[in-house]
């Protein structure tokens, strides 16, 4: 579930910035906002899912990620104060690829995608951005895109996931991305 919801903001992201135009604005806001949307319940599928990993530093993500969308919504609407939600979602993804190192679920490759796509997304906020935008955003598709793929087509190995879930889950309660036990 957690990788379909992630490739519904996909798609919707790409098609709010095909929207792109004067005539457009109206349904450009909201296929926007919809995306919007979509990434709040992925940050809260997210949040249940490394939640056995570290709890506290899942909803730090989760809060890290919200305030983002916050972020994002503002800019929208031209009410924020000219602060990038890059600014978040690149912790964000440090954050999220610390938790996938630190799991037992999901190949390590995958974190090491997200760290390096956030902190590149944070580079992407200094001067260096005139140099590397492009390579920072290859990389950041390709390490978010990764995990989604993995997620909608893997899922995660669930033994393990409750196994590091511990007491925090009953037997009879998967993860909120089950689809498969590689």
């Amino acid at each position: 579930m957690t990788g379909v919801v992630y490739l519904l903001y996909f798609l919707l992201a790409i098609f709010a910035t095909l929207l792109n135009g004067p005539r457009l604005v109206v349904y450009s806001y909201i296929v926007n906002l919809i995306a919007i949307l979509c990434y709040i319940a992925l940050t809260l599928l997210l949040y249940y899912l490394f939640k056995p990993v570290s709890s506290n530093l899942s909803l730090l993500a989760a809060l890290v990620s919200l305030a983002g969308c916050t972020i994002t919504t503002l800019n929208l609407f031209n009410l924020a104060l000219h602060i990038s939600p890059i600014a978040f979602f690149g912790p964000y993804c440090i954050l999220l690829g610390y938790l996938i190192l630190r799991s037992a679920f999901l190949p390590k490759v995958l974190g090491v995608l997200m760290v390096l796509a956030g902190i590149g997304w944070l580079l992407f906020l200094s001067p260096l951005v005139n140099f590397l935008s492009t390579y920072i955003k290859v990389l950041g598709i390709l390490a978010e895109a990764s995990l989604m793929l993995w997620l909608a087509i893997m899922g995660v190995n669930i033994q393990r996931w409750r196994q590091q879930a511990g007491p925090l889950s009953p037997p009879s309660t998967p993860p909120p991305d089950s689809s498969a036990t590689p």
